[in-house]
C-alpha cells in the first residue's frame, strides 16, 4: 500500500469524483438574429466571481480545533492499537510531519513510556490520559476499506498462469534527471523525459524481455484488484503462498472503475467491489477496455518477512491500521472514528499507511486483513461520521500560541 497506493476506496467512486456531462443528441438551434436595424443592447454584465480558494495542503491550513472528551473503555482495542503504535514509534520520532501538527521530539516521551506498559488497562489509560483529541477541518470523516487479497499465481510462466507480475523497472524515474522536476517518467530514445508507459502499453508488451517478471497470475481481473490493494498473496500451484508488496507505480492517474460504471449506467448501486468484479467477468471485452482506462499500473516485490507492509515500511495490522493523507495526519498517530454510518469503522485506529486515492483531511481507508470475511467488509465499506486525531498533550496549545516577535 503505499504500499497500497491504490485502494479499493477509489473503486467505490466517492461522490467527490467528477461527473460526465452527456453530449446532446442533436445540435442546439442557432440563435436568432435581431429583426430590426437597431443593434441589440447588451445587458449589464454579471459581477465577476471571486476565484475559489485553493484546497488546503496541510492540517494547519485546514484548521485545527480541540476535540471532545472521550471515555475510552475497550481494553481489547486499546491493546491492539498499542501494539501498532509501538511498531510505528521509530518513524514517528524520526520522520518530518508533513501535517504541521507535531514534531519528532513531541512523540519521544510517549514512545519511551509505551515500551513499559504491561497490561491492557495501562494501555487504555495511556491513550486516554497522555493524548489530546484534535479535529482537523470540520471533522467530517469518510472511510472505505482495503484488505490483503489472495489470488492464484505461479513463480514461473505455465499454462493457465500467463499474466505477468512485474518488478519496478529501473528506467522508471521520480524526477527529470536534467531539470530535477518531480514527476514519474522515463527518458525516451531521443533523450526527452516523458510519461512512463500506461496500463495498456504495459499489457501490450512494453516491458517484455527485460526480466522483470517476479511471478505470473492466473487471471487479469484478480491482478487488477490486487494492484488496487497494493499487496497480496499468490497461492502457488503446490499450495504454498508467495507474498508480494508494493514496489512502485507508473505515475499515471488512477481512474475509478466504479465511477465509470456508475456514470455510464452500466451497474446499479450498491457499488461494491464484488459487484464490479461480477460485471467485469460477465463482459470480458468491455471489461478489459474499461480497466485500461485506469492508466495507473503498480509494480511489486516479494515480501519474505511479516506483511503486508504499510507506508512506514512496517507491517500493518487488521482492524487497527488506517491509511490516511500524511498532509493532514501524522503517520503513526492514533485516530478515533466515531458515529460512522457503518459501525464496523468506529473505534481506535493507527495511521500506518497511505493510498493514491486517500486525499484530503478526514479521509481514511480501514485495513481488514486477509480472507473472505476481510474482502466482504472492505469491499462494502463506505462510511461517514466523525474523525479526531490523538496527538501529544500540549500540541494544540503550542499551535495556537501567538508567534513570538523576533528580536532585533
Amino acid at each position: 500500500m503505499s504500499a497500497r497506493s491504490f485502494l479499493l476506496c477509489c473503486l467505490l467512486a466517492a461522490a467527490a469524483c467528477g461527473r460526465v456531462v452527456p453530449r446532446p443528441e442533436t445540435a442546439p438551434p442557432e440563435p436568432q438574429r435581431p429583426t430590426t436595424a437597431e443593434p441589440a443592447t447588451p445587458g449589464p454584465l454579471p459581477p465577476p466571481q471571486p476565484p475559489s480558494p485553493p484546497p488546503p495542503t496541510s492540517a494547519i491550513q485546514a484548521g485545527v480545533s480541540a476535540g471532545p472528551m472521550l471515555a475510552l473503555a475497550d481494553t481489547v482495542a486499546a491493546e491492539r492499537a498499542w501494539q501498532a503504535f509501538r511498531i510505528s514509534c521509530p518513524a514517528l520520532v524520526a520522520r518530518q510531519d508533513a501535517s504541521g501538527l507535531t514534531r519528532g521530539a513531541d512523540w519521544r516521551p510517549l514512545c519511551e513510556e509505551s515500551a513499559s506498559l504491561a497490561t491492557p488497562g495501562a494501555m487504555l489509560a495511556f491513550f486516554r490520559d497522555r493524548f489530546e483529541l484534535v479535529q482537523v477541518g470540520d471533522g467530517a470523516a469518510f472511510a472505505t476499506g482495503y484488505y490483503e487479497p489472495e489470488i492464484r499465481g505461479s513463480r514461473t510462466r505455465r499454462t493457465g498462469y500467463e499474466v505477468p507480475i512485474y518488478a519496478k523497472p529501473a528506467d522508471l524515474l521520480d524526477a527529470d534527471p536534467v531539470t530535477g522536476t518531480r514527476g514519474r517518467g522515463r527518458v525516451d530514445d531521443g533523450g526527452q523525459y516523458v510519461l512512463y508507459y500506461d496500463r495498456a502499453e504495459i499489457e501490450e508488451g512494453a516491458l517484455v524481455g527485460r526480466g522483470l517478471e517476479i511471478a505470473w497470475a492466473a487471471d487479469p481481473v484478480d491482478l487488477f484488484f490486487l494492484q488496487i490493494q497494493g499487496s497480496g498473496r499468490l497461492r502457488l500451484p503446490d499450495g504454498s503462498v508467495m507474498r508480494i508488496g508494493y514496489a512502485g507505480q507508473n505515475g499515471r492517474d488512477y481512474v475509478a472503475l466504479g465511477r465509470l460504471l456508475r456514470e455510464r449506467g452500466l451497474i446499479e448501486p450498491p457499488f461494491t467491489m464484488q459487484r464490479i468484479v461480477e460485471w467485469l467477468r460477465a463482459h470480458p471485452e468491455e471489461g478489459r477496455a474499461l480497466m485500461r482506462e485506469n492508466k495507473s499500473y503498480v509494480f511489486f516485490r516479494e515480501l519474505t518477512g511479516p506483511g503486508p507492509l504499510g507506508a512506514l515500511d512496517r507491517p500493518v495490522t487488521p482492524r487497527v491500521t488506517v491509511a490516511a493523507d500524511p498532509r493532514f495526519v501524522p503517520l503513526g498517530a492514533p485516530v478515533v472514528l466515531l458515529e460512522m454510518s457503518d459501525p464496523a469503522a468506529n473505534g481506535l485506529w493507527i495511521a500506518q499507511d497511505t493510498g493514491g486515492a486517500i486525499r484530503g483531511p478526514n479521509r481514511f481507508d480501514t485495513f481488514w486483513g486477509a480472507g473472505d470475511e476481510a474482502a466482504r467488509i472492505a469491499g462494502g465499506m463506505s462510511a461517514r461520521g466523525r474523525a479526531y486525531l490523538l496527538v501529544p498533550r500540549g500540541t494544540l496549545a503550542r499551535i495556537m500560541a501567538p508567534a513570538t516577535p523576533s528580536q532585533p
